[in-house]
């Protein structure tokens, strides 16, 4: 069975063509076959009026009047005589007969000159047949020639009709996740217009739902943050109370809850936030790349001292890209966080920003363990930490750059490093780079 409407409408036009054509072309055929008899039957009177007129004359022999033709005039005579065949024919009256002749079947036409005279024109039906086959084969000729064409031009308005509609599926196949503005029904066929409206239909529902679910999730990590707020510091105040050392270790158990709950709060915020924001929003402001990768290198390098790595610039170039100030500092602050808490105590974790070509590009790498093999396609994930994860970490802060990233109109990628004396990854996001950045900045070595 045919699914394809393409494949359905071009078997559909051609068999009514094929069909049509054929039942045309028999009908084609008869008309010009019979049309092809009666002209040679035409032409059998002329020469008998030109014999009778005494214009043609035959004497035995009797001469050929037309070699291709076969047309023969025959005289028989004022009165029956010959062989058998001329006196039956001599028996005949006027006018067109078919008859056998010297044994053959012709066509003849008799006729009786003033002087009482007899004669005929004798064609042989099998010469006859022959040319009105052949004229009726040339009169197909077109037809045949034309059904060919017909299934192009076919298949041509086929695939323009349907054109619209692979438009329509390219242009839904080529938008972003989180792009649910309505289908344009303007300019779209008519046919193609309670599709379109269906389709806006569930695009307004989904966005409905997705946008209850923001809500919902902002909301509920915005309600959350206070009590958690009041518990940190419940249990900040327990440190200066006398209490003994079980308790202290399940006061520090608590206050380490306690972070890593605060912290998936403030992630989820952040997710909230960006998804709120419109893709290739048009208004969005400019902003320093370098600065904003100083401003969180500075806030980190205290925890990253106290962990007993080594947090700094490899490279540094004053590079500016369009973005919110506040939406950079997100992404390298998580870059930053998770290269952090995977690079084990004596470690490093280098950050460099440079061009490349028409990009700004971000890169952070650590000497941690890298990301198993098997993690690397998910890793971009919500709420997925990998096969073995490490630390206190929610699974957001890589989903959350990603998304800024795409947001920004940008992309991110993730690679091992691999080498005989060292492990870690490396994260390389790129950005596009504005016109008014500077010229002269250093070219990265690594990336995509």
């Amino acid at each position: 069975m045919i699914r394809s409407l393409r494949g359905r409408l071009f078997i559909g036009l051609t068999t009514v063509i094929v069909v049509a054509g054929s039942i045309g072309a028999v009908f084609t055929y008869k008309w010009a076959f019979d049309e092809a008899i009666e002209i040679q039957d035409s032409a059998l009177i002329e020469i008998a009026s030109l014999a009778q007129n005494g214009a043609l004359n035959a004497s035995p022999p009797v001469p050929e009047i037309e070699e291709n033709a076969q047309v023969r005039l025959i005289d028989l005579g004022k009165t029956p005589r010959g062989t058998p065949e001329e006196r039956r024919l001599f028996a005949l009256k006027d006018g067109l007969h078919t008859a056998n002749w010297k044994g053959q079947s012709v066509r003849m036409l008799l006729g009786t000159r003033p002087d009482g005279s007899r004669y005929a024109a004798a064609q042989p039906t099998a010469v006859r047949d022959d040319t009105a086959d052949d004229m009726a084969l040339r009169t197909l000729l077109p037809i045949v020639a034309l059904m060919p064409c017909l299934l192009l031009v076919a298949a041509l308005v086929i695939g323009r009709s349907l054109r619209p509609m692979l438009r329509l599926a390219g242009e839904l196949d080529a938008r972003s996740a989180d792009d649910l503005t309505a289908l344009p029904i303007a300019g779209t066929p008519t046919e193609l217009h309670p599709f379109i409206i269906s389709i806006n239909g569930l695009l307004a529902r989904t966005r409905y739902l997705m946008d209850q679910q923001r809500r919902f999730v902002a909301d509920a990590a915005h309600e959350l943050r206070t009590p958690i707020t009041a518990l940190s510091l419940q249990t900040e105040n327990l440190k200066s109370v006398a209490l003994s050392k079980v308790a202290r270790e399940r006061v520090a158990a608590l206050k380490q809850g306690m972070d890593r709950t605060k912290h998936l709060l403030e992630q989820l915020l952040a997710l909230a936030r960006q998804e709120a924001i419109p893709a290739g929003h048009a208004d969005m402001p400019v902003a320093e790349l370098d600065r904003a990768a100083k401003e969180v290198v500075a806030d980190l390098l205290p925890a990253a001292n106290d962990r007993g790595i080594d947090l700094g610039f490899s490279l540094v170039e004053p590079l500016t890209v369009r973005s919110e100030p506040t939406m950079l500092g997100t992404v390298i602050r998580n870059l930053l966080d998770n290269a952090l808490r995977a690079t084990p105590r004596g470690g490093k974790v280098d950050i460099s920003i440079c061009r490349a070509d028409d990009t700004a590009l971000l890169q952070v790498e650590d000497t941690g363990p890298g990301i198993a093999s098997s993690d690397m396609d998910r890793i971009l994930e919500p709420f997925f930490r990998g096969s073995s994860p490490e630390g206190d970490g929610a699974g957001l802060g890589l989903s959350i750059v990603k998304r800024i990233v795409e947001r920004l109109g940008g992309r991110i990628k993730l690679e091992n490093i691999t080498g005989h004396d060292r492990s870690g990854l490396r994260v390389t996001v790129r950005l596009p780079l504005l016109a008014n950045s500077s010229v002269a900045a250093a070219i990265c070595t690594g990336g995509d």
